[in-house]
């Protein structure tokens, strides 16, 4: 007895649908300021972090970014005081990134 036969007999009223499930995209638009970001390292209890600091935008959006930045690099990370703290020293990457969607970086340290 396969899935389907079982789901047959649990819900015997059910008529499944083909037709696929859609997503909704949620594509936000970020506020892309004058001034630079800064993309600045750190060492924090003996390990290696890049901070990133000065967007003037929302923390949601900052936020959004964070997660973005974290999935694309495969680290960890956190937004703390208005600050994305990445572990690693991921500086060059992330002025990459951030370049791509239009912010202008300043490197600091090191």
């Amino acid at each position: 007895m396969d899935l389907q036969d079982q789901l047959k007999n649990l819900f015997p009223d059910h008529v499944p649908s083909n037709e696929p499930e859609e997503k909704e995209e949620t594509s936000h638009e970020l506020y892309v300021q004058k001034e630079p970001m800064i993309c600045k390292f750190e060492k924090r209890k003996g390990k290696p972090t890049t901070i990133i600091e000065g967007y003037e935008g929302d923390d949601e959006d900052f936020k959004i970014l964070a997660k973005e930045i974290k999935t694309k690099l495969s680290v960890g990370g956190s937004f703390k005081d208005g600050a994305i703290i990445i572990q690693g020293d991921y500086r060059d990457k992330i002025m990459k990134i951030l370049q791509e969607k239009g912010f202008k970086t300043k490197r600091v340290g090191g």
